[in-house]
């Protein structure tokens, strides 16, 4: 993301002008506008004119429908974001003049890639510090993909993109493997076996760019499946580094990336074990500087103490806004917890509330992670209503609130 342009008041109304670069700049966006704010951009709309040229009284009455490349301000009532064709639909009344449309009249702005946009907030719902820092974190070219990942077991390969803030699902290898237990069947299942880690290697050579990566994670139960494909893939790779081919080149990528590969062990092949791999302590270790890491570490540490394991009090962590406010009250919250789903609230004030509490950990010294919804450990923060803290010191009293409002 590029700050192309700000001019903010005191009260955090005003106006930045932003270019998105990639796909997770849209998703960040999609986390800043929020209903009432307006958006302009360059658009295209279907105008309708009269046709009476030549003073042609029998052509008079028809119309001529064409649609035109204009710029419009639309003033937000929602917002759409599809992380499939990264695009951010923002749809609302015109609020600015314009030659072409009336004021007031609906339209879509379909907001894209490599296409500047303004997001202009009012004093009653202005740039607050998490807009801001937001914006902060997306324009920080080191906020990038940084992680690709294959979750696997044999016939079942998950190809992803890990950034900063989501989890991408860029392929999904699928091919049915034979048993090997029917009589004649172990060459057929050698054989689709082998067509299956081609597969993956060929869609992991598409989606994964193993120059910039920083690690690249093969994740299956057991670390069977995970070797065997990354034997294959080295195996392929040399044969075709020497020859000319086209592959040529991505085969030396390859080669030069082995180091960054890490095989880890996890439950299944499915995409939902992506975190447990991501917790491994080689892929902790190698991403230690990195914020998925210390969220999905933050996640393991409240997951522990909710469950009183390792010698931890199950008191010292909470979920649920009842009971997390009421321990940021008491100045008690070592480590808040929180989905940016809850910033993205229709209610303005519901945005403010969440705002105010996030401030007010900081300003008691505390930790704030803000978990990404697109991100894996951002779901499994979900299942928690999206809210959570580890604390300084046990709390059982709040086990009270809910049982006190029940009755």
């Amino acid at each position: 993301m590029k700050l192309v342009s700000k001019n903010l008041a005191k009260d955090g109304s005003g106006t930045m002008k932003l270019l998105p670069d990639e796909a997770a700049d849209l998703w960040h966006a999609y986390n800043i506008i929020a209903p009432g704010d307006i958006v302009k951009a360059s658009t295209f709309r279907r105008i309708t004119k009269e046709d009476d040229k030549n003073g042609d009284r029998s052509a008079q009455g028809s119309s001529v429908s064409q649609r035109i490349a204009l710029v419009l301000a639309v003033r937000v009532q929602k917002t759409d974001y599809d992380a499939t064709a990264s695009a951010l639909h923002c749809a609302g009344p015109v609020a600015e003049e314009s030659p072409h449309v009336r004021l007031g009249a609906f339209h879509t702005l379909d907001l894209g890639l490599h296409r500047a946009f303004s997001i202009t907030k009012t004093p009653d719902s202005p740039w607050d510090s998490i807009a801001k820092q937001t914006v902060i974190d997306a324009c920080d070219p080191a906020s990038r993909a940084e992680i690709g990942a294959v979750v696997l077991q044999p016939g079942l390969a998950n190809v992803c993109l890990v950034s900063e803030h989501m989890t991408l699902l860029r392929q999904k290898v699928e091919l049915a493997i034979p048993g090997k237990r029917a009589a004649g069947s172990a060459m057929a299942h050698d054989k689709a076996l082998n067509r299956f880690y081609e597969l993956t290697g060929m869609a992991m050579a598409r989606h994964l760019d193993y120059e910039k990566l920083r690690a690249i994670v093969i994740a299956s139960p057991g670390c069977f499946a995970g070797s065997r494909l990354l034997e294959s893939l080295l195996a392929r790779a040399a044969q075709d580094a020497g020859s000319s081919s086209e592959t040529a080149a991505s085969s030396k990528a390859l080669l030069r990336a082995r180091p960054k590969f890490l095989v880890v062990s996890c439950a299944s092949g499915h995409i939902h074990a992506l975190n447990e791999a991501l917790r491994a302590p080689e892929v902790r270790a190698r991403l230690a500087d990195t914020r998925s890491a210390r969220e999905t570490a933050a996640l393991e540490a409240f997951f522990k103490a909710l469950g009183g394991s390792m010698g931890t009090d199950e008191s010292k962590a909470w979920y649920g806004p009842k009971q997390v406010v009421a321990a940021i009250e008491r100045g008690a919250v070592k480590t808040l917890l929180i989905s940016d789903r809850l910033f993205r609230s229709n209610d303005v004030s519901e945005r403010k509330k969440y705002v105010a509490l996030v401030e007010q950990v900081r300003a008691q010294g505390g930790e704030v992670l803000i978990f990404s919804s697109l991100h894996e450990s951002g779901r499994q923060l979900e299942q928690f209503t999206g809210i959570a803290a580890v604390l300084l010191y046990p709390m059982p009293e709040l086990e009270d609130i809910s049982d006190e409002e029940d009755e």
